[in-house]
């Protein structure tokens, strides 16, 4: 069975990405950048789980420089994965990373508008049309090099970091951020370069499958044909985490869309490579699940009947088979069933549980707290996991409340439109809290931020 989207294919160093390519598998490294023995030994790790291609976070040139250095270590000790780095902010900072990396990421939404501030602005046509010329004057050189340097390109917007610009003509809505790529891709096709990768992210997974569908509608209609990275930002971690990124990258991969993935988990970064690799090699199975699925649907409710080696396996099969349906609003129920003589029959009791959690992934209903938590990388500016154990204990009887935790400011307030809090790193041992995109309190101690974000939530909810 092969339904997947036909795209052209971008090299990237020693592998192809889309066209008759596998299905690529992607993590991106936590570590400081400037940490070359700790970056190399978390790409070692990340590479050995079946990672296919490592990124790292460059804020600046001299991160940008240490990648030459990464990726020398790396080549030196037989490890040929190509390096990709992740630019926010610094348009030269990717100048600079483009002569030591297979691939860099820029991010439309700050690349070279300024940093958004969520305020409207006005513009004349005649004023966008030259916002338009400022990017592409910034953009070509840039592709210039890439050229010279076989250095492949990821346009990778981001629902939590549109700028300014789009969202005062667009809106927050899918066309705006579809609208934020095509930008710089129409920019890429005039320039003839065509080693370019495309993502749009988001912590909703509606939005992410939403806006992700209207891309490739948008591009077949001006005859473009890249291919594709999946990921749900900010997924969070454990269980949560899995299904909601197999819900929103499993309705995609099963309507045949998507050449490269990362599960984006609030945890170690090889820990996703296995959860990544798991979706790619169910795909064709859950095609078939899905079609299975809406076939089943009687009085609003999905009944799926499957079966799986493992419990962690039957989860992400289940989200990934139904996600795209429950997105679509075929059905607002769920009953998960296993096969006669499964060997899970003692999960019996959770499959209700596991129903409820698919169902708030696919934002149909909410049974308990909601967390948006990053992944954490480079920038990050406090130990997330223990951050998120602690936010999680003690607000887990919230029920529908979402919570934002973000490791830095890049897609802090943005990413977390879609939460009633957040938790955002503002520098190294401060942190601000945020009500919705509203900054309440800035750069307070490490040390008392768990507390005055929970004075904060249990305050507004006594008025």
């Amino acid at each position: 069975m092969n339904i997947r989207r036909i795209s052209s294919e971008a090299r990237v160093g020693n592998i192809g990405i889309g066209g008759s390519n596998p299905v690529r598998i992607q993590s991106m490294a936590t570590v400081d950048t400037n940490d070359t023995e700790g970056c190399v030994a978390q790409a070692k790790r990340i590479i050995d789980a079946g990672g296919e291609l490592v990124r790292f976070t460059t804020q600046g040139t001299r991160e940008a420089e240490n990648m030459k250095n990464i990726s020398a270590r790396l080549k030196a000790d037989g490890f040929q994965t190509p390096l990709v780095a992740d630019v926010h902010f610094t348009a030269h900072t990717a100048d600079v990373a483009a002569l030591y990396c297979e691939k860099v990421r820029i991010n439309p939404g700050n690349y070279v508008d300024p940093g958004r501030t969520f305020k409207h602005l006005e513009y004349t046509d005649e004023e966008y049309a030259a916002e338009l010329q400022k990017i592409e004057r910034q953009l070509v050189p840039f592709l210039d090099i890439c050229k010279a340097h076989h250095t492949a390109v990821r346009i990778g917007v981001n629902h939590g970091s549109l700028s300014d610009r789009i969202m005062s003509r667009y809106g927050d809505t899918p066309e705006g951020i579809v609208e934020s790529c095509m930008e710089f891709l129409r920019i890429f096709k005039r320039e003839n370069f065509n080693d370019v990768v495309i993502s749009i992210k988001a912590s909703n997974t509606v939005v992410m499958v939403t806006t992700v569908r209207l891309l490739v509608k948008t591009m077949d209609k001006e005859d473009m044909h890249y291919p594709l990275h999946l990921g749900v930002t900010e997924a969070g971690e454990g269980e949560d985490g899995r299904i909601k990124s197999a819900v929103g990258i499993g309705a995609l991969l099963t309507e045949g869309i998507g050449d490269t993935i990362r599960v984006s988990l609030s945890e170690e970064p090889e820990f996703e490579i296995p959860v990544a690799r798991k979706l790619v090699d169910m795909i064709d199975e859950c095609v078939a699940l899905r079609a299975q699925a809406e076939a089943s649907i009687k009085d609003d409710t999905i009944t799926l009947t499957l079966d799986a080696p493992d419990w962690e396996t039957l989860q992400l099969k289940a989200a990934m088979a139904v996600g795209g349906l429950f997105i679509d609003h075929k059905a607002t129920k769920l009953e998960i069933v296993l096969d006669s003589g499964s060997k899970l029959s003692i999960f019996n009791s959770q499959l209700s549980t596991l129903s409820d959690a698919i169902l708030q992934a696919a934002r149909i209903k909410f049974t308990k707290t909601e967390y948006i938590s990053c992944p954490g990388c480079g920038r990050t500016l406090y130990n997330l996991q223990e951050t998120i154990a602690r936010i999680k204990a003690a607000t887990k009887d919230l029920v529908g409340l979402k919570i934002g935790i973000m490791g830095c400011i890049v897609n802090g307030p943005g990413e977390m439109a879609d939460a009633d809090y957040g938790y955002v790193g503002a520098g190294r041992g401060k942190i601000s809290l945020y009500r919705a995109k509203e900054c309440i309190e800035k750069n307070i101690p490490e040390s008392e931020a768990v507390d005055r974000l929970l004075e904060l939530i249990h305050k507004d909810r006594q008025q």
